[in-house]
């Protein structure tokens, strides 16, 4: 990235303060262009249960039992097969602390300032190599898939993690839905552009609109989410409201929020952090743990809300799953 300033080094393993990976990675943010966005968060209105406005907390229930903020939900279901058993952070922390530089480069920026995001009306393209592209509303896209409940683990680059509850519908069926050509190889995702709304935008932090991509066999694996809602509730704006990313074996950047266009491609799309700096942020992201960042070691965790580390799992704990997709590739060479 232009204008980067020289970073000071990581801290020792030994150092357990929550914010000590995140500072890093901030200050290559910072180097590029000072910061200037506003605001404070609401939830989004979501059809499934009624219109009402969503409120402060995180929104209206998308399915009972209601989850307290603060509190586990409480499933009324059996455990699915892609859930983790791992006691599932606070709705406070999951909420609160976590990266969304549309909105600010601290961990609680997007949580004070999303308030300027407006998730309804709010329209997503599925465009590019398909039969069937569509422009659709997001109530409309939503009705055309049952919801589905998934407690996944949460691994960000900058060595913390999480444990959250997702409601959502695998990303597979609405690309079935549009029916990809043969030339189709790649998924590209795009976040809304409106430095109204993202005040952020306003900076040459990154190189906006925020852009992602997967290869077409990881889009369709059915751990492969688009998230609206979490913790029962309506996905908040600070979480990427209306319609967020989710893909548990890869770091979170590759998560990308508040989803406009969805474009099938015949070649690899640039990625918002590979852009920004290739040699620390590949296309794949994928968590693995004997492939240290440039800056720090990848090799253990520190999971939000616990005070020891923890080491951290290939593929996030997700290889029986996944590996089988990157069968004969070099892990550290594609990494």
């Amino acid at each position: 990235m232009k204008g980067m300033r020289h970073l000071p080094p990581e801290p020792p393993g030994s150092d357990i303060t929550a914010e000590s990976l995140y500072l890093n990675r901030r200050e290559l943010i910072k180097g590029a262009a000072l910061f200037t966005g506003t605001a404070t968060a609401v939830g989004a209105g979501l059809q499934l249960l009624s219109r009402r406005p969503s409120g402060g907390d995180g929104g209206e229930l998308l399915a009972p039992p209601p989850a307290a903020p603060g509190e586990a939900p409480k499933k009324a279901r059996p455990r699915g097969p892609y859930d983790t058993d791992e006691t599932p952070t606070p709705y406070e922390d999951a909420t609160t602390y976590n990266n969304f530089y549309e909105f600010g480069l601290d961990k609680g920026d997007p949580a004070e300032n999303a308030h300027t995001l407006k998730p309804r009306p709010w329209t997503v393209v599925i465009d590019g190599e398909v039969n069937k592209p569509q422009r659709v509303d997001m109530d409309t896209l939503q009705s055309w898939f049952p919801l589905e409940d998934r407690v996944y683990r949460m691994r960000c680059v900058e060595a913390w993690s999480m444990v959250i509850p997702w409601m959502g519908f695998p990303l597979a069926g609405l690309l079935r839905r549009v029916e990809p050509t043969s030339k189709a190889k790649y998924v590209a995702f795009t976040t809304l552009m409106d430095p109204k709304q993202m005040p952020g935008q306003k900076a040459a932090t990154l190189d906006w609109p925020y852009v992602e991509g997967l290869r077409l066999d990881e889009a369709l694996h059915p751990l492969a989410l688009l998230a609206v809602g979490l913790y029962g509730k309506v996905l908040p704006n600070q979480n990427g409201a209306p319609l967020r990313l989710v893909v548990p074996w890869k770091y979170g950047f590759k998560g990308i929020k508040s989803i406009v266009r969805i474009s099938l491609t015949e070649t690899q799309p640039p990625t918002t952090w590979s852009l920004a700096n290739r040699r620390e942020y590949g296309f794949y992201a994928n968590v693995n743990p004997q492939v240290d960042h440039p800056r720090w070691s990848q090799a253990s965790e520190r999971r939000i809300g616990e005070f020891r580390r923890r080491p951290t799992l290939p593929f996030n704990g997700y290889a029986e799953q996944v590996a089988g997709l990157y069968s004969g590739m070099d892990l550290r060479e594609n990494f």
